[in-house]
């Protein structure tokens, strides 16, 4: 008998790993495709549930006419992935009747709202099941104006909210924006990144107040994740004193050491679960903020961020290089000795061994 199909809604309302896609380059800046396809085989073979595509951390330049990779690089990752949910590995026990496994695919879409809806077109053409809606664009815009842009975009694809911070580029969002944007009714999930604990909170609030316990909460909070997926936050609801958790997260951070990183989603779940204090994993915590800070170049108001993710790819082999698409975007100085020294002092977190068992196979065309 053919077994049940969970739909990709509910597969987000599981909680899974989502990494952010990085943009593999070749060194004269074009897309290297190759590279790109053993990203995602890496991902999905790594236990991620879902994969973000067009995102900040593929660049938002791609959507630049002189580079027009947005479609490409979208569809390039819908291909893959419909390739390794369709593969039969020989060591599994499967038959013909067996369905793959859930897997969400989530579209980058930013602009204002005539471009907005056309990304939103061209990804629910391609198969993608949500959005991950940027409001980046419209930095003045009244909260009235935003819902109208939101509500025009969920008309096209469903909404994976986003609240990005404003250090790259992101606008400070209102607990009464959160709270009428939960109105919105094909909003499946929102990503909250504003690395901020009180706009963090004012997200949260505004969303488990509207009632909606149907749509999924994502940390993007690459700072605090162990923070955020252990917590249990207060809310109040119909007037009744409840508690809204996150449910999974779509993290820049995710793009690198993905294997270890689905490990400690399930920790973290225990954890909340059994409504105890791990001491261990709040350390891991800590050391995965110390880690995230290199990584991502706070110390430069994350000028790196996208260049050091792409350093830790490269080391492993996944990537040739740390090359971005804005020749401005590189490692900061002192940044590479900063994730020497967190790559040495917190083993760990990293999936090295894993990425040298399976390289070869991820890269072979």
């Amino acid at each position: 008998m053919k077994p049940a199909t969970i739909s990709a809604r509910q597969h987000l309302k599981s909680g899974v790993v989502i990494p952010a896609h990085p943009l593999a380059l070749t060194p004269s800046r074009t897309l290297d495709e190759r590279r790109q396809r053993a990203l995602t085989r890496y991902y999905m073979d790594a236990g991620a549930g879902g994969l973000a595509v067009g995102v900040h951390t593929t660049q938002f330049a791609i959507r630049e006419p002189r580079h027009a990779m947005y479609r490409p690089v979208l569809e390039l990752a819908m291909e893959t992935v419909r390739a390794c949910l369709d593969r039969r590995p020989k060591s599994e026990d499967r038959n013909d009747d067996q369905s793959p496994r859930p897997f969400a695919m989530v579209a980058g879409v930013v602009g204002k709202t005539e471009q907005a809806t056309a990304e939103a077109t061209i990804a629910k053409t391609l198969g993608y099941d949500v959005g991950l809606l940027s409001l980046a664009a419209l930095p003045d815009a009244t909260d009235a104006a935003l819902i109208k842009h939101c509500r025009e975009v969920a008309e096209v694809i469903p909404l994976f909210g986003f609240y990005l911070q404003p250090a790259v580029g992101g606008r400070v969002l209102s607990y009464e924006f959160w709270r009428e944007f939960a109105e919105i009714e094909n909003v499946w999930a929102v990503k909250i990144a504003p690395f901020d604990r009180y706009r963090t909170l004012d997200a949260i609030r505004g969303i488990a107040e509207s009632g909606r316990e149907d749509i999924a909460l994502y940390t993007g909070n690459d700072d605090s994740i162990v923070n955020d997926l252990t917590g249990s936050f207060p809310v109040t609801v119909g007037g009744e004193q409840k508690v809204r958790t996150f449910d999974g997260g779509l993290l820049g951070q995710w793009a690198v050491w993905t294997k270890a990183a689905v490990e400690l989603l399930v920790r973290c779940k225990a954890a909340r679960a059994a409504e105890a204090v791990d001491v261990a994993l709040l350390r891991e915590g800590a050391a995965l903020t110390d880690a995230n800070s290199a990584i991502f170049d706070s110390a430069n108001s994350f000028a790196g961020c996208i260049s050091g993710i792409h350093e830790i790819l490269r080391r492993q082999g996944l990537l040739a290089g740390v090359w971005c698409l804005d020749t401005a975007e590189k490692l900061s100085e002192g940044q590479s000795g900063e994730i020497d020294r967190v790559s040495r002092r917190y083993p760990s977190l990293s999936d090295d061994a894993y990425v040298r068992e399976n390289l070869d196979s991820w890269l072979r065309a």
